[in-house]
C-alpha cells in the first residue's frame, strides 16, 4: 500500500483534495485527521458510529463532516 504523505489523495482518474470529499476511506481519514488507522477502525465499530459511517458492501466509508462533529464532542479517544 502506498504511504500517503499529504492532504491530497490520488484516485485512478484524478487527484481530489480530501476536504472536498464527502466520504473518506480509513486511509484517507488517517491522512486527513492524523488519527491512527487502528483507532479509526475501532471507532467505526462503536454503536454510535452509525452517525458517521457509510457501508458499501464490505467497505466502510466515513462521512467527513459527521466524523468531524463527532470528534468535536469527544474529550479523548
Amino acid at each position: 500500500m502506498n504511504r500517503l504523505s499529504d492532504e491530497w489523495f490520488s484516485s485512478k482518474s484524478e487527484s481530489v483534495p480530501l476536504w472536498h470529499k464527502i466520504a473518506l476511506s480509513i486511509d484517507e481519514m488517517y491522512v486527513y485527521t492524523g488519527i491512527g488507522r487502528e483507532t479509526i477502525r475501532e471507532l467505526t465499530k462503536q454503536p454510535e458510529a452509525k452517525q458517521f459511517t457509510l457501508k458499501i458492501g464490505k467497505r466502510t466509508l466515513i462521512k467527513r463532516k459527521q466524523f468531524e462533529e463527532y470528534l468535536d464532542q469527544m474529550c479523548s479517544i
